[in-house]
């Protein structure tokens, strides 16, 4: 029956998939969850790992390929805007200045778990590495351990009533550092990649620093003169340079996260077009891309002892190398326990970002379908683990600093 218009299909198919994950959001919303876990659940559900294995027939009527086509075109759309939006939240203010517990945290938050996933990359690549150089993979893989999910923190800090606190300020610039590295690295190891790939091993990573530097150099200075950035023109900038950094080599999401960090740093202006993009990118488009994710996901397919053993070492190593070494940085800085561990949980959050930089590497090769899933798991357990954790730890309304450590991180800058 369904020879509908693909475009017509892809209505029902936007329909229903808009209402599961509205519902299963709702569901883990009562249990204190936030909602990008029930969006990431109803994107598996939606899948192979569970409607393909109990009614296979309503997944391929409900997802036939031409349909999947469309809503790939959708979550492509939704990835770039929601980078764009990541980019546009960046407070690059609040980078200078913090002194030594920036520079522990942040740091330990990024080497740590980039350290210990490459060691584990190295382990995994013979049976999981997605036909590409193992520096490649182990890279790519230390580069999606070592992400925090910015939104999903955010949201976390404001749940948690840590918001505006000198921890939550800390974790989020902590985090703000994070994501510019991670990026960096992210779109280093794609060039490579692409570059293996195309047999130049020249030019794409040239096109690459060119790429950034006309961005910094000629688009940012050219925004900053207007008066005003009309969001259709912040829109244009977006799509742009989403194609212009696939076309360098890199790939479309680090095209929209640069296009949102060279946009003017002006905070009404920046709440305005936020405000006016959430509504449809969280509510239409990213559930778009949960499902697609979903579809990519097989959970079914993970039949063995040792495959199941890979995706306890894979939250094992990822929870030492971020929630412990970003704990033990911020103790070695005077941060009482109670605090440290708090920083560690939070920054421990992957979430949506995690799935966008999982989607790349799969597009791209570089990690296998088995690996992809493994890394979804990790990312669902990671994520799911930190408010009951922040519960756990946080019995006070506020946090005490160590003494000496009292002002809020504010004053530190200055």
């Amino acid at each position: 029956m369904n020879t509908l218009d693909p475009k017509v299909w892809t209505l029902l198919a936007l329909g229903v998939i808009m209402l599961v994950i509205w519902a299963v959001g709702r569901l883990v919303g009562r249990i204190g969850q936030p909602r990008v876990i029930g969006e990431i659940i109803a994107g598996i559900l939606l899948g192979p790992s569970l409607l393909g294995v109990v009614a296979p027939s309503a997944g391929r009527y409900l997802f036939p390929a031409s349909v999947v086509s469309a809503l790939g075109v959708l979550a492509q759309v939704g990835l770039v805007l929601f980078m764009f939006m990541i980019g546009l939240e960046l407070d690059f203010g609040r980078l200078r200045g913090h002194g030594a517990r920036l520079a522990s945290v942040a740091g330990a938050s990024i080497v740590v778990p980039l350290v210990l996933a490459v060691g584990l990359a190295l382990v995994l690549y013979p049976g999981y590495g997605g036909g590409v150089d193992e520096l490649v993979f182990c890279l790519f893989v230390g580069a999606a351990m070592a992400i925090t999910a910015f939104p999903v923190l955010a949201r976390l800090l404001k749940e948690s009533g840590l918001a505006g606190t000198r921890i939550g300020t800390l974790s989020l610039v902590s985090a703000a550092v994070n994501d510019v590295v991670a990026w960096c690295l992210l779109a280093f190891v794609i060039a490579l990649s692409r570059a293996a790939g195309a047999g130049d091993g020249v030019w794409t990573p040239v096109l690459a620093v060119a790429y950034v530097a006309v961005m910094l150099g000629v688009v940012r200075p050219a925004l900053a003169r207007l008066d005003t950035v009309p969001i259709w023109l912040a829109l244009v900038v977006a799509l742009l340079a989403a194609w212009a950094a696939d076309r360098a080599g890199i790939h479309v999401v680090f095209g929209g996260f640069m296009a949102g960090a060279v946009m003017p740093r002006r905070a009404e202006w920046q709440r305005s077009v936020h405000d006016r993009l959430d509504v449809v990118v969280t509510h239409l488009l990213l559930p778009v891309f949960f499902v697609m994710t979903g579809l990519s996901t097989h959970i079914e397919g993970l039949r063995t002892a040792g495959v199941w053993g890979v995706v306890v070492l894979v939250v094992a190593v990822a929870t030492a190398g971020k929630l412990g070494g970003t704990a033990l940085a911020a103790r070695a800085v005077g941060e009482r326990w109670t605090d440290a561990f708090t920083l560690g949980v939070l920054m421990n959050t992957r979430g949506l970002t995690e799935l966008v930089v999982l989607s790349v590497g799969l597009q791209l090769g570089i990690i296998s379908s088995t690996m992809f899933t493994v890394m979804v798991l990790m990312a669902l357990v990671t994520t799911l683990m930190a408010p009951p954790l922040l519960r756990l730890v946080q019995r006070r309304p506020a946090e005490t600093a160590v003494p000496g450590h009292e002002e809020p991180l504010e004053a530190v800058a200055g």
